[in-house]
């Protein structure tokens, strides 16, 4: 291997941890009253699905952390033991997100719209999710187009935590502004590997158009009578 190669796979490995962290501090910046901290903020108490919700969200964003310094480390071995952990993980996500978003609408909670309308926007992460990590699980042997559908995943499901940022004018904004700063930051990572690689790669790219284009798709299927009509059976 070159030093031009070897300095790239150094930068690689960098840019994903850096991911992962960025996550991290998002997610607890969004949820640190309500959960991490709220014994601090004497928030009220939690039931056992929404505990439930916060150990497996908070596993998937240090198992990603781990992953991605495994292979800094080299130690590809372990990444891949701890593939099959991470498959379990995002399926316990998949269902206990959907879970807690359902009894999270039962009980009138949601951040600036009414709980029925707005159950579609945690509904639609989930699934958003799932179709990324289920799309990285089968490319799995593709390393290139597998970390960027992790990393993308990843990313997905920072929307609620970034819906709960206790910033007033984020709050008066509501969901365009939630979506937005979750799309920045997609398109930060797109744009970086991009300018790194000089091509923009096919799974950030339809990856990041798969994730966007879902967001305006979810607002407006959240005004419909249908969507109320199928909300409203859920949480019954």
């Amino acid at each position: 291997m070159t030093d031009a190669a070897a300095q790239r796979n150094r930068a690689d490995r960098a840019f994903y941890t850096v991911v992962a962290v960025l996550a991290a501090l998002v997610a607890f910046a969004g949820f640190a009253r309500t959960y991490y901290l709220k014994d601090l903020f004497g928030t009220p108490a939690l039931s056992g699905l929404v505990h439930a919700h916060g150990i497996v969200m908070t596993a998937w964003l240090a198992l990603f952390f781990v992953q991605a310094r495994l292979i800094a480390a080299q130690r590809v071995d372990l990444h891949r033991r701890l593939g099959l952990a991470g498959g379990l993980l995002a399926l316990l996500i998949v269902v206990v997100g959907t879970a807690t978003s359902i009894e999270s609408a039962r009980h009138g909670l949601s951040p600036g719209l009414p709980p029925l309308v707005f159950l579609a926007i945690p509904l639609g992460v989930v699934v958003v999710f799932a179709v990324l990590v289920t799309a990285a699980l089968l490319l799995r042997r593709r390393a290139d187009f597998h970390k960027r559908l992790m990393a993308l995943a990843s990313i997905s499901i920072l929307t609620p935590a970034i819906a709960r940022i206790p910033v007033d004018a984020l709050q008066a904004v509501g969901p365009p502004l939630f979506f937005g700063l979750t799309d920045l930051i997609v398109l930060a990572c797109v744009a970086y590997d991009t300018m790194r690689n000089r091509r923009l790669h096919p799974a950030f790219g339809w990856g990041a158009l798969f994730l966007f284009a879902s967001q305006p798709l979810r607002i407006m299927l959240a005004f419909t009578p249908a969507w109320m009509e199928f909300a409203t059976w859920l949480a019954r």
